[in-house]
Order: C-alpha cells, then sequence, then structure tokens
C-alpha cells in the first residue's frame, strides 16, 4: 500500500473523517509502516501501526523498558531514533500496553487509521487526544 504522500490518503481516520497525515520532515521524521507520513496499514503490516503519538519521554522510557527501544538510532533501517515530541505510527497493541500501564503517550485523533478501533475505544483515544 505505500503512496505518494503528496496526495491526499482515502483511508479513514477513527473519527470517520480522511485520515491525516501524522508527520514528514521538516516537522519530524518520516513515519508510518509505510514511511509515508501516514498511519496506514496493510496485510503486510503484522503490527497494525496504525495510532498516531506524540512521544513523551516517559513513554520511549517505557517502550525501551518493555523491548521496543524507539530511542536508539538505527542508521541500517534510516531509523535516526525518536526523541519527545515527536509524532510516531505506534502499533495499536504497544499503546494499549502502555494505556494499561498508565504510560499512554498523547495521540492525534484525525491520524489515527480507524483499524485502531478493533483493539482499542475510541474513548480511551479521546481521553489521551491532544
Amino acid at each position: 500500500m505505500p503512496r505518494d504522500s503528496d496526495q491526499p490518503s482515502s483511508a479513514r481516520n477513527v473519527l470517520g473523517g480522511p485520515l491525516e497525515c501524522c508527520c514528514l520532515p521538516p516537522d519530524g521524521p518520516r513515519t508510518g509502516f509505510y514511511r509515508d507520513g501516514y498511519c496506514h496499514t496493510g496485510p503486510q503490516d503484522t503490527g497494525s501501526h496504525t495510532v498516531c503519538a506524540v512521544m513523551t519521554a516517559e513513554f520511549l522510557a517505557f517502550s525501551q523498558r518493555n523491548g521496543n527501544d524507539l530511542i536508539t538510532p538505527r542508521p541500517e533501517f534510516d531509523f535516526a531514533g525518536l526523541h519527545p515530541g515527536d509524532h510516531w505510527c505506534l502499533c495499536v497493541s504497544r499503546w494499549k500496553q502502555a494505556l494499561d500501564a498508565g504510560m499512554a503517550p498523547p495521540v492525534k485523533l484525525v491520524a489515527c487509521h480507524e483499524q485502531a478501533l478493533k483493539q482499542v475505544t475510541l474513548a480511551q483515544l479521546q481521553a489521551h487526544a491532544t
């Protein structure tokens, strides 16, 4: 499902509207499973990277402690590492794990893919909306 990020997405967000961009340079790292700036998902995206989250120091440390290091740069994957304030398409299961631990980062609702609602509720996301 890679697409031209200059074109609007035909996917829907959790509010039922068009899926908006989560993050593209120069505003932050190129995010999304397909690195198109959107939290698109498809058959290859087994992690369902559908939650557009705003990174916090607390969440980044939580994620690192739980086996998903989003801080350390990985140049071999063209990944510069994340910092507080960066927007990133998280796996919905990781966001839910953080929610259950009281560590969920804020989310950008208009950029969260509707598929996230298969694992979390709109109310849960809304409670963490920026």
